[in-house]
């Protein structure tokens, strides 16, 4: 019913940037907020930023200042823009969006397949 594909991640040295990307697609009424975890080996997966359907942001205390969301209604899509990248970044993200089916009352979660950020010292 509602595909996720992520986009963008792969390897960086420190201080560099990388844009990541995320569009929903399927039977979508509409979408509330949108965010995007990381989940970095033998750790479990944290929030790093996210953004309402209004634009509402909040960022992980980590990322303030480097990191910015954003997201374009028009394209389902959801941009993470990361910033003077540290080796600490290295994870694996994850898009994660509220979605309200069409045809169905409810809000339900759903997650991308992940994209690696890894970033070399």
């Amino acid at each position: 019913q509602v595909q996720l594909v992520e986009s963008g991640g792969g390897l960086v040295q420190a201080g560099g940037s990388l844009r990541l990307s995320c569009a929903a697609s399927g039977s979508i009424f509409s979408i509330n907020t949108m965010g995007w975890y990381q989940q970095a080996p033998g750790k479990q997966r944290e929030l790093v930023a996210a953004i309402t359907s209004g634009g509402s942001t909040n960022y992980a205390d980590s990322v303030k200042g480097r990191f910015t969301i954003s997201r374009d209604n028009a394209k389902n899509t959801v941009y993470l823009q990361m910033n003077s990248l540290k080796p600490e970044d290295t994870a694996v993200y994850y898009c994660k969006t509220r979605i309200r089916i069409a045809g169905y009352p409810k809000e339900y979660d759903y997650w991308g397949q992940g994209t690696q950020v890894t970033v070399s010292s």
